[in-house]
């Protein structure tokens, strides 16, 4: 019984760790979405910080990517830059890997 206790211990564990990651993974990528956002935005450093703080809140609204990229969308749009949903999307994919990339260097 121990081996079964044990292997769903172990399981649980990687579960909670997994998950622990995807949540940094995205808060990071959101970061720096929110940071490619700003520079075309052209905001201040300040500005850019709170932006980027922002946009990892807009992330809690609903499950998967729609709230970060109608977020960017609706502050790209309304600030005149000339950015589409695609754009975006693109961005994300880059901006992902570049987020696993940084975390991966971290640890």
């Amino acid at each position: 019984m121990t081996d079964f206790s044990d292997r769903q211990r172990a399981e649980e564990a990687k579960f909670a760790m997994d998950e622990e990651t995807a949540f940094k993974l995205a808060a990071r990528r959101n970061r720096l979405m929110g940071e490619w956002a700003a520079g075309l935005m052209s905001l201040t450093d300040e500005e850019t910080d709170g932006y980027k703080k922002a946009v990892v809140q807009a992330d809690f609204e609903e499950a998967g990517d729609e709230d970060v990229i109608r977020k960017l969308l609706g502050d790209l749009t309304a600030a005149e830059c000339d950015v589409s949903e695609d754009d975006i999307r693109t961005m994300l994919a880059e901006k992902t890997v570049e987020a696993k990339r940084q975390l991966m260097s971290d640890s």
